[in-house]
């Protein structure tokens, strides 16, 4: 097998580039999601049901893509073509999205046209964001994957960032930060315009940039051979023979993205209550929050900036992850941090007291993004690259799924009758979950 060459860091920052763009419009969604169903009229307890199409479209669309990017080849190359076109994608939906309010629609009739939309964006962010992923395995070294990863991670950090405080920078700006009830606010509807903007030149910047080897000199790089070249398989047969490592990591990703799907849906209801004192209203017979009120508006805004505030302690942590001599030490460091940050919110009144919890969530993020992917690849080898990161994907959305269908129900039980829900039970939950993580690491058995 011919050895990879080692890559420039300019040629490693242009093969991960793109991420950031899409990072934004993913951010831009985990954000906004509960904010913008919750203002169309949902009920908190029905929310994280909301939540189940995006990990969903991925686990099908995820697999696909890297089943399909395996046997692919153009002028483009093997994984740019699925960017650019879930990016076009992309940029159309983020348009409509926040508008769901907006077209004069029923309650009913905005949900639905609001599902539908959310269904396409995360469909087309998933088609645009895993080929980041496979161009690391296709084209980077093991010496110098755990640099490419963590490039990577500084990227989508730095893209979650902009398109976390977007809303806040927006409203600070004098763009209208509140609106007639069941309609979006401009500041959320302008910052998906911006993120969508973004997006397009960042797939752009990608395609330019990026050469992937063509599949003769792909093969000789991944000691491929005509007869492994022209071999019929299927995911079942690649998953009876996948490597330890994606099963134990597997077991870690449960824990950790089910945290993380809880934290999307009800940090929003959280601090809106705990830190933002937003009064409460009756609706159909259940106490909720009020929506409309400019308390509420100033929360979701907050959310924005303590989502960026964890992207910063991801950065500054994903800088100190490398100087771990033991990889399952700083996983285990890492997801320990993160747990203690989203206990800590149950005890914080003060806006600016969640910075400390949030940077602390950001540990557990940034490993997260970088740890299970270099764990995975440096166990992988073949022509399978793409398919398996595709399967992958399937220990994060699995985990979102089952936390998006249960949740309503878990905080069903934490709920006083005749109260207001207590979701920030549900981030004492998510702090467990993750130190549950950092136990399950421990039966990780990494290749030598």
């Amino acid at each position: 097998m011919k050895a990879k060459p080692d890559l420039s860091f300019w040629k490693l920052w242009n093969l991960s580039f793109g991420f950031f763009g899409v990072q934004i419009a993913y951010a831009l969604q985990s954000a906004n999601i509960s904010r913008i169903f919750s203002t169309l009229g949902a009920d908190p307890h029905d929310l994280s049901y909301f939540w189940i199409l995006p990990p969903l479209m991925g686990i099908i669309v995820q697999p696909i893509v890297g089943i399909a990017s395996d046997k692919t080849w153009c002028r483009f190359g093997r994984r740019i073509p699925y960017l650019f076109i879930g990016a076009l994608v992309a940029i159309l939906v983020m348009c409509l999205l926040p508008n769901a309010g907006s077209f004069g629609m029923s309650i009913g009739a905005a949900m639905i046209f609001g599902l539908i939309a959310l269904m396409f964006l995360d469909t087309s962010i998933n088609m645009a964001m895993q080929p980041f992923k496979m161009l690391v395995g296709d084209m980077v070294n093991e010496k110098q994957k755990g640099l490419a990863y963590s490039i990577q991670s500084f990227l989508c950090n730095a893209g979650s960032l902009v398109g976390y405080v977007f809303p806040f920078v927006l409203a600070w700006i004098g763009i209208r930060n509140t609106a007639p009830e069941g309609v979006i606010p401009d500041s959320v509807i302008f910052s998906f315009y911006i993120g969508a903007a973004i997006l397009i030149l960042c797939a752009i910047y990608t395609t330019a940039k990026v050469k992937e080897w063509p599949p003769k000199e792909y093969a000789e790089y991944h000691g491929i051979t005509i007869e492994e070249n022209k071999e019929k398989t299927n995911v079942f047969k690649l998953l009876v023979k996948a490597p330890s490592a994606f099963w134990t990591v597997g077991l870690v990703q449960f824990f950790c993205w089910s945290a993380f799907m809880f934290m999307w849906t009800y940090t929003n209801g959280s601090i809106a209550l705990n830190v933002f004192d937003t009064p409460v209203i009756e609706n159909m017979g259940k106490v909720v929050l009020d929506t409309k009120s400019t308390q509420y508006q100033e929360a979701a805004n907050w959310v924005g900036v303590v989502f960026a505030v964890q992207a910063i302690g991801s950065v500054l942590w994903a800088m100190a992850i490398p100087f771990f001599k033991n990889r399952k030490l700083a996983y285990i460091v890492s997801l320990v941090l993160g747990g203690i940050g989203f206990i800590s919110i149950y005890f914080v009144h003060d806006p600016y007291t969640l910075f400390a919890s949030f940077l602390l969530i950001g540990c557990a993020w940034a490993a997260m993004l970088a740890l299970p992917f270099t764990i995975l690849t440096n166990a992988l080898s073949g022509g399978h690259m793409g398919t398996y990161l595709g399967l992958f994907n399937g220990t994060i959305c699995v985990p979102q799924i089952v936390a998006a269908a249960l949740g309503g129900t878990i905080l069903s039980l934490f709920t006083p009758h005749g109260s207001v829900a207590p979701e920030v039970d549900m981030l004492v939950l998510a702090g467990i979950l993750l130190l549950a993580g950092a136990v399950s690491v421990l039966i990780i058995k990494e290749k030598k």
